[in-house]
């Protein structure tokens, strides 16, 4: 359990730290008070950019005048996983040591670590306002939405994904320089596109996986005030994985695309080919149409299952609580489904951290929530 953040040069915090309590803590004060730069500072300790998709020369403070965001760093407090057995509090970093740096590095107990590790101590799971509208929005933010998910089960998944990312990038490079005259070595050429075909069926074969363990648990939260959802992945090797197909057949089959598609890319100027390609579908199941063609609180109620679905199978799995990030929580929920996720993260003894612009608008929770209100880069209980 989180038990303190700490942030410094962060966004619109100059020097900060927030006491953390368990269950659902309740951000609350005006809009431009900082409330989800608090959120923001705690999704970045999982791997990737974090609940804006922002890079770290954008999270530095500026006053005026300053053309770049100074040096910041941003530090977690996690209870002793043992306390009992006289085990410290472990701490979490991360940040960049010069101001404008494009690369923030983290540290687990003051040592430099991959980003990846995170995940052996903490589970970060978000939803913002983005996301209110995620299935009729672009389909590659659904992708991360749900990539997020899989690696907050599995954290292999993480560097998997950000390798074959990278080999993307490396191939498609060579294939406009080839376009623009100048020579693509072939074996490089081919060497890349064997990492992406490794690391591609690697991806599909965790996504297939995860649909079909998300799917279960929503169709075991009937009884919720949430809408069910049938999920599908809509990509090549998504679906071969999901007809049994072992990875190396499912890398044969991307080997085979990549090379065919490197007329197409090089001319595009983008990859056109493979499972970065795919797609997650929602089928809203009460009213048997696409969940693109719901409202913006039909879209927000159905992420929000998907999300306390897959947190309920991290609990079953054993692996670290994992903590619920909600901006603007109550948006575009009536009050029912309000008072349904209030009673669940309760019900799941969770700790979650909500905001909203007003208090009232989480009257339900109670005293069974820590009230916080954010005004002028400050905290102040109640």
């Amino acid at each position: 359990m989180i038990t303190s953040l700490t942030l410094t040069d962060f966004r619109s915090y100059a020097a900060a730290t927030l006491a953390i309590g368990p269950g659902p803590v309740v951000l609350h004060g005006p809009n431009g008070a900082g409330k989800t730069n608090l959120l923001e500072a705690l999704s970045l300790f999982t791997p990737g950019r974090g609940l804006r998709g922002a890079t770290a020369q954008e999270m530095g403070r500026r006053e005026p005048g300053e053309p770049n965001g100074r040096a910041w760093a941003v530090a977690l407090t996690l209870d002793a996983p043992d306390a009992e057995a006289g085990d410290d509090p472990v701490r979490l970093g991360t940040g960049v040591q010069t101001a404008g740096a494009g690369r923030r590095i983290v540290r687990i107990e003051g040592e430099t670590t991959a980003p990846g590790r995170l995940l052996d101590y903490l589970r970060p799971v978000w939803a913002t306002p983005e996301q209110d509208r995620l299935f009729s929005d672009a389909r590659a933010e659904r992708l991360k939405f749900f990539d997020r998910l899989v690696f907050a089960a599995e954290p292999a998944h993480a560097a998997v994904v950000s390798a074959y990312d990278k080999a993307l990038r490396e191939r498609l490079r060579l294939l406009v320089d080839g376009a623009e005259g100048r020579e693509a070595d072939p074996l490089w050429l081919d060497a890349l596109e064997v990492r992406l075909a490794e690391t591609g069926a690697r991806a599909a074969i965790a996504r297939s996986g995860a649909l079909k363990a998300l799917q279960t648990g929503i169709d075991a939260r009937a009884d919720r005030p949430f809408p069910q959802a049938d999920l599908s992945l809509a990509g090549e090797a998504e679906t071969l994985a999901g007809q049994g197909g072992t990875a190396e057949a499912i890398s044969g089959t991307l080997r085979e695309g990549l090379k065919k598609s490197r007329g197409r890319d090089a001319a595009a100027g983008r990859s056109l080919y493979g499972p970065h390609r795919s797609d997650l579908t929602a089928l809203h199941r009460e009213k048997n149409r696409p969940a693109a063609e719901g409202s913006s609180g039909e879209q927000k109620a159905l992420v929000l299952n998907l999300i306390l679905a897959q947190i309920s199978r991290l609990g079953l799995a054993g692996s670290p609580r994992p903590v619920l990030l909600l901006d603007e929580a109550p948006a575009h929920l009536d009050a029912r489904r309000r008072a349904g996720l209030f009673d669940e993260i309760v019900a799941l003894d969770l700790q979650a951290l909500m905001t909203g612009t007003e208090a009232s608008l989480f009257g339900d929770l109670g005293t069974r929530a820590t009230f916080v209100r954010v005004e002028a880069g400050g905290f102040s209980a109640g």
